[in-house]
């Protein structure tokens, strides 16, 4: 497994990957960044499978790289000094959120977490990922319960447990709510917000739709399957994530 660091303190820096040497020998470091603007230049040609965050930099925060750098498909852990930061680390889906100095052992376990999430992206129908997507869907209540969905024409503060799927339309979002609100059109990838919502019970179950697993009613198995959701709209389901959808339901 591969990984970037990125920290603005050396010493912090060469205890994380003695850390990492010690506790995740099957981590490799292959590059690191001390700003913003170094990272996000890295991050733009280097996509490692593992990212780990310093949140302070000189020039900025490791927040305003998750911004500039949007497609970002690394699992991300925040290593910090302070936890005031946690609830904002969280709403990027982040693996976990460690107090520096950090310890060997909950290091290891974030990795060993990081390994099952991108085990389970992959479609590898393994029991270590099905608990980790249960895992998912309760996730404790710190978690944010707005999002702020940017259209070309205004910006739709929007209760996210209301929320039943999310489709691509090219590169824009369709966000589907429950009730009588209208669909909000976004002009952001659906793998943009598959990070920010992940936390909070969604499952990408096809390339184009991400829903709201707390949502989901039937499964049809017509062909790979479709889910049936509370509304009545119906999402095909990916062939290589039939497994892990139907063992959810059981």
């Amino acid at each position: 497994m591969t990984a970037i660091i990125i920290e603005d303190m050396p010493p912090a820096l060469a205890a994380l990957k003695a850390e990492l040497a010690d506790f995740c020998p099957n981590v490799e470091v292959i590059g690191t960044a001390g700003s913003v603007v170094e990272a996000a230049k890295l991050l733009r040609t280097t996509k490692p499978d593992l990212l780990f965050l310093d949140i302070m930099l000189g020039d900025g925060t490791s927040f305003d790289i998750l911004e500039i750098v949007p497609d970002i498909t690394s699992e991300l852990i925040f290593t910090t000094a302070s936890d005031e930061f946690a609830v904002r680390a969280f709403r990027f889906a982040a693996v976990d959120y460690l107090l520096k100095p950090v310890e060997g052992e909950m290091l290891k376990a974030a990795v060993d977490r990081a390994m099952r999430r991108i085990t389970f992206k992959k479609g590898a129908p393994d029991t270590a990922s099905l608990d980790l997507l249960k895992e998912t869907i309760r996730q404790p209540e710190t978690l944010p319960d707005r999002i702020s969905l940017h259209t070309s024409e205004n910006i739709v503060v929007a209760k996210i447990k209301d929320i039943i799927r999310c489709e691509a339309d090219s590169n824009n979002t369709r966000f589907v709510f429950a009730g009588d609100q209208k669909p909000v059109f976004v002009t952001k990838t659906l793998k943009h917000y598959e990070r920010m919502l992940t936390g909070h019970g969604f499952v990408r179950v096809h390339q184009s739709h991400l829903v709201n697993f707390n949502e989901v009613v039937e499964f049809k198995k017509i062909d790979s399957g479709y889910l049936r959701l509370s509304n009545n709209d119906e999402v095909p389901v990916a062939s290589r994530k039939r497994a892990e959808v139907v063992e959810m339901l059981r």
